[in-house]
Formats: C-alpha cells, structure tokens, sequence
C-alpha cells in the first residue's frame, strides 16, 4: 500500500526566504505558474524541521527516535555534523530521509574497513517524497523595511574591515499573506521494517513548525489546516496533487468522490423521478474515485455542508474536522495497528 497526501496550511504572513542579494534586499523565492509568480518553500527546510522535531525528547520516549545529523547554527555557512557513519538501522533520519556520503575512492575503502559492516550502504534513497511548498496566493510585491542599529567605536567587534558596515542599514524584506499546500508520499514496502519510526513522522508532519530559509525569522506553521490522503495500491496519486483551490477546497477529489450520472432504464432512457410537473433523472452514484480509499481531514471538512459530509462518508470516505487526529487514523490503517 502507498500513501499519498496533499496538505494546506493556515494563511500568515510570511517571509520565508533562503538568500540574500544587493542592497540588503531579502528575497522570498518564487515560482512561475502561468503568469503569475508563487513563493515557494524548499522541501529540504520542511525535511530539516522535521528532523529537529523528530530529535525531540517526546518523540525519543514514545517512539525510540536518535537522530544522527545535527545543524551547527554558529558557523559561517550552512553546516551539519553527523554522530557517526549512516546507520539506517540505528538512525531514524537516516532511515527516513536518506544519506550521501560523498567521498572518492579511496576513502571508501578507508571507511569500509571502519565501519565493519556487510550492509553498509554509502548513499540512501530518502522513504519521505517530498515536493516544493507552494502558496495559494501569488507573490504581489509586498515588503517589508526594517533598520538594522548602528555600531559606536567603542563596540566590542568590528563590522567588516574598519568602519565599514558599521552604519546603520535599512533592510528590505519581501513578504507575502498566503497559505502553502505541498504533497509528500511514503512508499508501504519502504516503511514496513521501521513502522514506529514512520508514526512518528506522521504525527511531526501533523504538527510541523519552525520551518524557514537560511537567515529567515518569522514563526510560520506548515502544520495542515486541511489534509488530503489517498491510501492506494497504485503507484501514483492519481490525482492533482497541488489541488487545493484559493478558497480552501479540493474540488477535483471531493466532486470526483461525489460524481452522479442518470440512471437510465433497460430502454437507455432516463428514469425520472418526483412529482407530476417537477419529475427530474434520478441520479446514481459514479465517482471517479474510490471513495475508502480517502481520509480527509481538518478545515476543508468543518466547511462542508451536513449534506455534502453524509455523502463522502456514506460512500466510504474517512472525514475527521482534526487533522492530527486524521493522520493518526491514516498511520494505523497504513502501517497496523492502532
């Protein structure tokens, strides 16, 4: 079985941004779809978030997660120390989210005498398929100006060489208010041999936080407000996995779930139904997709109307107003369990 999910979050201002240019411009990094440009959010600061989550003491007693990389914050470029060679047996972002290890021939054979074990592996394909965060809304040039303070004389350390940077600076910052939708997939075969592990990245993608570009500094949730999971044998979505509309709704999955035909007569006509003057087809169901094999959760579902509910359930789909809630649901049918 695989697992496909598209998820929403809340809508917040943002300025998530991974670079900085001239003029002490921070940019938010976009995309082109059609003709308008959308902020994006890289897939590997969602990853790097989940890991610090899932290194949390919480998650080590409930789930026995031990990270082995770990993010040095106080360097002069972006740097990782790893405890110890890979070890996806031992580790949990190692098993999770894949490894290199990028180093010449002769090394690895230096390294293989080390490690001393027949299945080590020097790179690892990550189990969690992740794609770019993308917001609802188009960027629309907003900014943001800040000041950053000056340095007197006497302070302790010098700001570039001799005076220079030392002056106060107006610092220009690219913001937008939107909310993010991205998708991520696991693969059944891949999660089988470490199922704790994987109950435990659901439920960190259920209450993901604290993701940002290199430099960023606003507090901004990528935790779901709606969530959207196919639990399927097949090999893809099958769906558009960037679905949810500006107004919060999956259409192509809802209506496709709740798709009518007429159901005709052994003479392939309509049968009608209802009072003399207001007959009207009646209508059979004849979705596109099959219904128990969804579970949607969170926001998008408190917005259904009761009538529109009863169906999708009436039909098999699994619907719960808590997106937590709803991935615990998913991770029991997914890996066992409860």
């Amino acid at each position: 079985m695989n697992l496909f999910a598209t998820v929403l979050t809340y809508p917040a201002p943002s300025a998530n941004y991974r670079g900085e240019s001239e003029l002490n411009r921070t940019v938010i990094q976009k995309i082109t779809d059609g003709r308008f440009d959308y902020p994006i959010i890289s897939p590997e600061a969602m990853r790097n978030a989940l890991r610090e989550i899932l290194a949390r003491e919480a998650y080590r007693k409930e789930f026995k997660t031990l990270c082995n990389r770990v993010r040095l914050n106080d360097e002069d470029q972006l740097s990782v120390k790893y405890a110890e060679y890979p070890n996806p047996d031992k580790y949990t972002d190692d098993f999770l989210f894949g490894y290199l290890v990028a180093v010449g021939k002769e090394d690895r054979k230096t390294i293989l005498k080390e490690v001393n074990r027949k299945d080590f592996a020097f790179k690892r394909d990550s189990v969690l398929r992740m794609n770019l965060a993308k917001a609802l809304e188009p960027y629309r040039f907003n900014t943001v100006f800040t000041q950053s303070p000056q340095f007197p004389k006497e302070n302790p350390w010098k700001v570039g060489s001799g005076d220079k940077g030392a002056n106060s600076s107006l610092l220009h910052r690219e913001t937008a208010h939107t909310a993010f939708q991205y998708p991520f997939a696991l693969n059944g075969e891949d999660c089988k041999s470490k199922s704790e592990w994987v109950k435990a990245l659901l439920r960190a993608i259920g209450e993901l936080s604290d993701v940002a570009g290199n430099h960023a500094r606003s507090y901004y949730e990528m935790a779901p407000a709606s969530i959207v999971v196919r639990l399927t044998h097949r090999l893809v979505a099958g769906y558009q996995t960037y679905g949810f509309t500006p107004d919060g709704k999956f259409p192509e999955v809802i209506d496709g779930i709740l798709h009518e035909v007429p159901e005709l007569d052994p003479h392939g006509k309509p049968v009608m139904e209802g009072e003399e003057g207001k007959k009207k087809p009646k209508m059979k169901p004849a979705p596109d997709y099959t219904a128990n094999e969804f579970n949607i959760g969170g926001k998008i579902v408190k917005d259904m109307s009761e009538e529109q509910a009863r169906k999708l359930a009436e039909r098999g789909v699994t619907l719960d107003r808590d997106p937590q809630r709803l991935l615990e649901t998913v991770a029991g049918k997914f890996l066992g369990g409860k």
